[in-house]
């Protein structure tokens, strides 16, 4: 399939989350026409992309993820500004960096955690190496926790988004457009491809697709985060914020209007139940050692939500190609960086329709599996 075919071709997105809503936007764009499926309404009140810091972290990140991910991280934070810049709706985007601090118990922990970084910036040069912070240049950069903390990390060009606004700006792009949603149906691409009517269907549904990709060689699981959203006008955070701690490491992402949200804990379950007592504690505790003026703060929201997460933690496409059926292309394992890999994820599954492949993917290091099941054969490439 090349660019001019895609304006010829008709497609089925399952999942309106934020893949999905990028894929749908994009694609119409191009001409295409799109169906976009998904069990509930354009306020993504159910989708994982709703309950995240949003925070655009490479270098911060590749403490505890792949190569591949702070690749497709890198690649990803100019492509935010290009795409927020096309919607007609505005969206709170900062790109002034991360600072990471630690009580003085944590000192060693914090040690190891800046030296990991280091050499994870000698071993990619597109990464901007840490900024050691005395007291001083901690106070100039970030004076609300100079009193509490004499030291610090700043990681220069990191990022970040407000999720909500990008989403809410996603679904007016969807009324405006030519993309046909589909809202409150809940369906299954399988079914979708039995209509015949489509040239590709897309699998964006997260979590929701657990039983597909079980089907395969990679299960697909959740992994249940916790956020608290608090309101805290005497609170005057710069920038996103990270608590290094050996039990219950924080961070604090300040959004427009006073908001900050607030997370840290990574559960393996796919409970979506409200948020414990003991994770309300240590992250209210944790938040308040940063600075005082949290202890004033009015506590808007304590969600959870689940992760979609692959056995490697690494995010994949499936290519599925069957005689009769249209060809179904599966998106997921995105795990707890969705924000901060999904344009790099959506330029990709691009080239793929267009071209059958994708350099960007080979360049990054995303996983792309293609099986073809013809006759009663199946082969996986």
């Amino acid at each position: 399939m090349t660019k001019s075919s895609i304006s010829h071709s008709k497609f089925a997105i399952v999942g309106a989350g934020l893949m999905g809503r990028l894929l749908a936007i994009t694609l119409a764009k191009r001409g295409a026409q799109v169906d976009l499926f998904d069990k509930g309404g354009p306020d993504a009140s159910h989708a994982a992309a709703r309950i995240a810091a949003a925070m655009l972290a490479p270098l911060a990140e590749s403490a505890i993820t792949e190569d591949a991910v702070v690749r497709m991280g890198i690649y990803s934070l100019p492509r935010w500004k290009s795409l927020i810049k096309d919607l007609s709706t505005p969206v709170y985007f900062q790109q002034d960096g991360t600072l990471i601090l630690w009580h003085r118990q944590d000192a060693s922990e914090a040690e190891r955690f800046a030296a990991h970084l280091e050499k994870n910036c000698l071993n990619n040069a597109a990464l901007h190496a840490p900024q050691t912070l005395d007291n001083q240049a901690l106070r100039n950069l970030e004076p609300g926790v100079a009193d509490r903390f004499n030291q610090g990390l700043y990681l220069p060009n990191e990022g970040q988004l407000d999720n909500r606004q990008l989403l809410d700006a996603l679904a007016v792009e969807l009324a405006n457009s030519s993309v046909n949603c589909h809202w409150h149906c809940e369906t299954n691409p399988e079914l979708v491809r039995s209509l015949g009517s489509y040239d590709q269907v897309i699998d964006c549904r997260g979590v929701g697709a657990q039983s597909t990709w079980n089907k395969t060689s990679t299960a697909l699981r959740g992994v249940r985060g916790e956020v608290l959203r608090l309101y805290a006008p005497e609170v005057k955070l710069r920038r996103p914020t990270r608590l290094i701690h050996p039990r219950y490491p924080i961070y604090i992402a300040p959004k427009e209007n006073d908001i900050y949200v607030v997370g840290a804990t990574e559960i393996e379950s796919d409970d979506l139940s409200e948020m414990s007592v003991r994770s309300a504690m240590e992250l209210l505790s944790a938040v308040y050692t940063v600075h005082s003026g949290f202890a004033e703060a009015r506590i808007l929201e304590m969600a959870t939500q689940c992760r979609p997460t692959l056995q490697d933690n690494l995010p994949a496409i499936q290519i599925q190609k069957d005689k009769g059926l249209s060809d179904l292309i599966m998106i997921n394992g995105l795990y707890r960086h969705g924000f901060m890999i999904a344009p790099a994820i959506l330029d990709c599954a691009i080239e793929i329709l267009e071209q059958g492949d994708s350099k960007t993917a080979l360049d990054l290091g995303l996983k792309i599996s293609k099986k073809t099941i013809a006759a009663g054969a199946e082969v996986c490439v």
